[in-house]
């Protein structure tokens, strides 16, 4: 089914900030009448804080998925949607972003940048995830993804993001637009890298919106003992394991919080290949 004509091109690297081999990619809006807004949509913002060679988008209202085909010779023909983090103020879009979706491309995956609602928006950035996975699964022969396997991985808030998608995908958000609304809006496989705001319950336990189940996706996680928000993997994995869902947990010595997969850090340079082996075994 194709039911999204208003598909249109931008070059990702316009997104990005970069210019040197920029690839021009299918940009997909994600709604015509977003959900929630009040005010006609606005281009999205970049913000001024440019620290550590991060771009930072700081205002999303009109949310979109950038597509990075898989890599011919290796398209595994399955789809995974990537969630930058930024504390659901901003998203480090590039760090988080575009990246790690050129990452997952070079692996095999069909992957999606999703600039979800921001700033200061969860709920929306929900709807906006859910969004994105339905109408993923509603194209996915325009990019040999079979079975509606759609997988999501997400960094910081992003994976905050992704774990909510995981545990809330059978509540209607949103009033349906169209017949992609009638798919699945559950990730196939999470994958929860540096997680924040999953302990948000008492004394530090699992946040109350998460409702962990036995049909919750497979889930990896991993995170570093030395960040400040490395309780939230700890509390998440122990409640996929006690609801009997397959969970794989790396906490590693150190690293710090928001390094992506940038050379230089070790965590960053190590959960690449962890989570690449659990793909191939999982998903």
């Amino acid at each position: 089914m194709k039911n999204t004509p208003w598909t249109l091109l931008l070059f990702a690297g316009m997104i990005t900030g970069t210019t040197a081999g920029a690839q021009e990619r299918e940009v997909i809006p994600l709604w015509k009448n977003v959900p929630g807004e009040t005010e006609p949509k606005a281009p999205h913002l970049l913000s001024d804080d440019t620290s550590r060679k991060v771009t930072r988008i700081a205002r999303v209202t009109d949310p979109v998925l950038h597509v990075y085909p898989a890599a011919g010779e290796k398209d595994r023909r399955k789809g995974i949607i990537v969630c930058p983090g930024g504390g659901y103020r901003i998203l480090a879009i590039d760090l988080e972003g575009h990246e790690v979706a050129q990452w997952l491309s070079d692996l095999g995956y069909t992957a999606f940048v999703l600039e979800y609602r921001v700033p200061d928006k969860p709920l929306n950035a929900l709807q906006d995830l859910q969004r994105a996975i339905r109408l993923v699964r509603d194209r996915a022969v325009d990019w040999n993804i079979q079975n509606g396997q759609v997988g999501a991985i997400g960094f910081s808030a992003g994976a905050s993001l992704v774990a909510r998608a995981g545990s809330r995908f059978n509540e209607r958000l949103y009033e349906p637009r169209d017949p992609a609304d009638s798919l699945s809006a559950k990730p196939s496989v999470s994958l929860l890298i540096y997680p924040a705001y999953l302990d948000q319950g008492e004394n530090r336990s699992l946040t109350p919106e998460l409702n962990i189940h036995n049909s919750y996706p497979p889930t990896f996680l991993f995170a570093t003992a030395d960040d400040r928000h490395a309780n939230s993997a700890l509390v998440m994995a122990g409640a996929l394991r006690d609801a009997d869902t397959p969970v794989e947990q790396h906490l590693y010595s150190t690293g710090g919080h928001g390094y992506g997969l940038r050379p230089g850090n070790a965590a960053a340079e190590t959960w690449p290949s962890l989570a690449e082996k659990w793909l191939k075994l999982i998903f």
